[in-house]
């Protein structure tokens, strides 16, 4: 009986120790499960980090590619706009001076008209009754003519006593003037004009040549004695 037992319980023990030893390897198998199981995501999770990567890059790349070109294009805009500017702008003044080029071709052949109108006001003396109702009609139709000349944009020049300027002036006659200094208008021939700032027709002048030299006392009685030869020459001659 005590052998019987002795063997049950070594029986018992080999059991238990056959159970223990299969524990354990099976606790070893579920960790190689579990590492093969844990690789393959770790791996999957690398693999889409470097495609994260590789998208951020080369969106990037493309984003900086499409800022190149929205600064290209920018800069076309911007030079086709200030080169249309440009064009508007010289458009504007090419008309503008075609403009100014017609109305001066029109308005210089008036101008000999508005000549007569002045040279026969500076001759007439009205003193009939009829002569003044004429001189009165006459002012009327300058009058209306100087008014249109005004619409236009037609000034008339004040050219005496100021200083010449070939720009404006044409000078036709110089002369010795005690009044005015050199190169000062001391005449108006004709009047010149300007039409928007610009010169319609310019103004003949008279201008002052300053001074003349005044005679010293020898040339005076060198005169005197020329002036006595020649009478004295001049009687003799008589007789």
């Amino acid at each position: 009986m005590e052998e019987n037992q002795t063997d049950n319980v070594e029986n018992r023990d080999v059991k238990v120790s056959d159970n223990d030893s299969n524990s354990g390897n099976s606790s070893v198998t579920e960790d190689q499960i579990n590492e093969n199981l844990e690789t393959p995501d770790d791996e999957n999770d690398n693999i889409n980090a470097d495609d994260l990567k590789n998208t951020v890059s080369n969106n990037d790349a493309r984003l900086e590619q499409l800022e190149k070109e929205h600064e290209t294009l920018k800069s076309q805009y911007v030079r086709i706009a200030a080169d249309f500017d440009n064009f508007r702008k010289r458009q504007s003044r090419d008309q503008d001076d075609l403009k100014i080029q017609l109305i001066s071709k029109s308005l210089t052949a008036v101008l000999p008209i508005v000549d007569n109108f002045e040279r026969a006001r500076q001759q007439l003396k009205p003193e009939s009754e009829e002569a003044q109702t004429l001189h009165r009609n006459y002012q009327g139709l300058y009058k209306q003519l100087v008014d249109v000349l005004k619409q236009q944009g037609v000034a008339p020049m004040r050219v005496v006593g100021q200083q010449f300027d070939p720009n404006l002036h044409e000078a036709v006659l110089r002369e010795p003037s005690q009044e005015y200094k050199e190169d000062i208008i001391i005449e108006e021939l004709q009047r010149g004009y300007h039409l928007e700032g610009k010169v319609l027709r310019h103004a003949l002048v008279k201008v002052s040549m300053g001074p003349g030299q005044e005679k010293s006392q020898e040339q005076q009685e060198q005169d005197k004695v020329e002036e006595t030869i020649d009478s004295e020459t001049n009687v003799s001659e008589e007789n």
